[in-house]
């Protein structure tokens, strides 16, 4: 069974929320393994850049949550 999206029910890329530039406090990160690499990611949905270095993933988050 297949399941198509109707196409004009998905609102344009440009009309969805921004994420803010400040996480608001309580924002709790994290990181995540993708394969060889590791990135910081948000519970307010952002995320780092892919990293083989662990240590700059945390890094990448701590500076997230202080901007």
């Amino acid at each position: 069974m297949e399941t198509h999206i109707d196409a004009t029910l998905v609102p344009p890329l440009g009309s969805l929320p921004r994420p803010q530039s400040q996480p608001p406090t309580g924002h709790t990160t994290s990181t995540a393994e993708r394969g060889s690499f590791c990135l910081a990611v948000c519970t307010c949905g952002w995320s780092g850049p892919a990293r083989r270095s662990r240590d700059l993933a945390r890094k990448d988050a701590a500076r997230h949550t202080t901007a």
